[in-house]
This record gives structure tokens, sequence and C-alpha cells, in this order.
């Protein structure tokens, strides 16, 4: 399978924080790779799925705990004002479904807000590893996982 997803869910335990910052039997939840900023989350199924409307009760039950405690956590964290949580699942390689849990900051600048905010998706600078891992563990302990 072809799968950029799956592959990372198979090699997320034990790899870097950024990569398991929580999750269950159903979910693992990621840093976003190529985000510009700090604190964009991506909620994964476990297995692979490439709708929403194919997700068992089980996984839709945690779906929404999820997203609650995510933006719970990046709120104690971050300090953001509110969350974005988007799925689409339509990029070249990455039809697996996921939802993006994103920080919008009391200071979010206009031209990002709402859907705009994809605008920090691909953008450089990218938020670099060392500060998604001290995300990561910041985020794992407000969350009770680490």
């Amino acid at each position: 399978m072809d799968c950029y997803t799956c592959e990372r869910t198979a090699e997320a335990d034990g790899s870097a924080p950024r990569e398991l910052i929580g999750g269950d039997e159903y979910w693992r939840v990621a840093h976003a790779f190529n985000s510009s900023l700090p604190g964009w989350l991506v909620l994964v199924p476990r297995r692979h799925v490439t709708s929403l409307a194919g997700l068992t009760d089980e996984e839709a039950a945690g779906l929404g705990r999820w997203q609650v405690r995510l933006s719970r956590a990046l709120a104690e964290v971050t300090g953001c004002a509110k969350t974005y949580v988007a799925q689409f699942a339509e990029a070249e390689g990455f039809a697996h479904v996921h939802f993006h849990v994103v920080p919008r900051g009391v200071d979010h600048p206009a031209e990002f807000r709402g859907p705009r905010v994809f605008g920090l998706l691909g953008a450089e600078p990218a938020v670099g590893p060392e500060e998604m891992d001290g995300l990561a563990l910041r985020l794992r302990a407000a969350l009770g996982t680490g």
C-alpha cells in the first residue's frame, strides 16, 4: 500500500515525540510536518480508511473525545483563543482520513484566519523538528499521556 499516513503510523511507536503526541487503539496524534504554525496537529485513524463514513462506531466515538482533548491541550500549551478542525484528505498521497487540529492564537493574522489558515501549511519557514518535539512533550503532559 502506498499511504504516507499508514507508513508513519507503523513507525510512530518509539519514534520522535512529534510523531506520537497521543493516541489510543484507534487514533494517533502527530504534529503536522510541513506547517509554519507551531502546534498544528493531525489526528489520524490507526487503520487505513479514506472516508469519514468508513469510520467504525468506536473510531467515531473516539474522534469527538480526541478533538476536544487536543483543543484543551493546545489552549493550555499555546494559549490559543480557539482551534480549527478540518478534514479533507484530498492531497496526492494523503487520502487516508486525517483531521487537522489547528491552534488559532489571539494575535493570529487576519489573512490566515478561517479556511485561509491552510496558507500556513507548506509555507516557510516550517516549524523545525526540535520545536515540534518540545511542543509534543508539553502537549503530552497536558493530555496526561507523557
